[in-house]
């Protein structure tokens, strides 16, 4: 199975602008996906599942609908046969720095001000490098894998963000 980053749209199934049970019917196929509703908390909906190690969630804010895709890379020996791919590299099993050299290269402007959370403005992909797990790390102690990826459209990091995971780097 190969789930393609494909900023700023989505990450397919899902889509940005879907409704919440069109989100929800795009992923139901992995199983049963849960719904959490906006609270006192949370200002937004989320539709949360995984596939076979990979955790998988859709933001929905603006109308109600998709406005950001976050994934969650699996732990090292989890979804070997999975495949998050941003043209055509494994986002989580390429070493990070590959990625981020690779999208520079192809003419993305990377904003590295926070080597754990950097991102691509414009078409908003978001990494994180963040996780309390025992991984590889480099000369500065940085894990050497991305550990979340969020794809959004170019206004999200604009916009004034609650705390979600992902969509701050935090």
């Amino acid at each position: 199975m190969q789930f393609v980053l494909d900023p700023p749209r989505g990450v397919a199934p899902v889509r940005l602008g879907m409704t919440l049970d069109e989100a929800v019917a795009a992923v139901s196929g992995w199983g049963r996906p849960r719904v959490y509703r906006a609270d006192a908390v949370r200002d937004f909906d989320l539709v949360s599942t995984e596939y076979h190690g990979i955790g998988f969630q859709a933001a929905l804010e603006r109308d109600h609908r998709v406005t950001a895709v976050t994934v969650w890379g699996p732990d090292e020996d989890e979804a070997l046969d999975v495949q998050v791919l941003l043209d055509g590299l494994d986002v989580f099993r390429t070493p990070a720095d590959e990625i981020l050299a690779h999208a520079a290269r192809n003419g993305r402007r990377i904003d590295n001000e926070d080597p754990e959370a950097p991102y691509v403005p414009g078409v908003t992909l978001a990494f994180t490098r963040t996780t309390s797990q025992d991984v590889p790390r480099d000369a500065t102690g940085l894990p050497t894998h991305f550990t979340s990826v969020l794809v959004a459209d170019e206004n999200y990091r604009n916009a004034e963000r609650p705390g979600t995971a992902g969509a701050s780097g935090a």
